[in-house]
């Protein structure tokens, strides 16, 4: 069912590699990866960066600046996009280093409404 929603987002960003729909809690929902994304693995990518992903959201709260809605990592190797859908759950993609970061983050908004509303 999430798939689909995972697979467009990977498929519609030049650069595009892998997305995730995850729990906070580490747990993957579901997720997809094109043929030749090569490593790292996108859930072993969830399941780390799912937990500073939380440390964000708890800094964010104590210094009062709102909540988190997303928050991007460029590395020499890969570019990571992680967008949150609800206090539970954030859905990620991952891009070479080369890829479109801009509408990475373009797709997974556009994106989330319909996969929360599969949630």
């Amino acid at each position: 069912m999430f798939r689909e929603h995972l697979q467009r987002i990977v498929e519609n960003v030049d650069g595009g590699q892998a997305a995730l729909l995850m729990g906070f809690d580490g747990i993957a929902v579901d997720s997809y990866a094109s043929d030749g994304s090569g490593d790292p693995d996108i859930q072993t990518v969830g399941m780390e960066f799912s937990f500073i992903f939380g440390q964000i959201r708890k800094a964010a709260e104590i210094l009062e600046i709102g909540g988190i809605q997303e928050v991007t990592i460029k590395s020499s190797a890969l570019i990571i996009v992680i967008r949150q859908l609800t206090e539970e759950y954030f859905v990620a993609v991952t891009l070479g280093p080369q890829g479109n970061f801009g509408k990475a983050r373009f797709l997974l908004r556009i994106n989330a409404p319909k996969i929360l509303q599969d949630l």
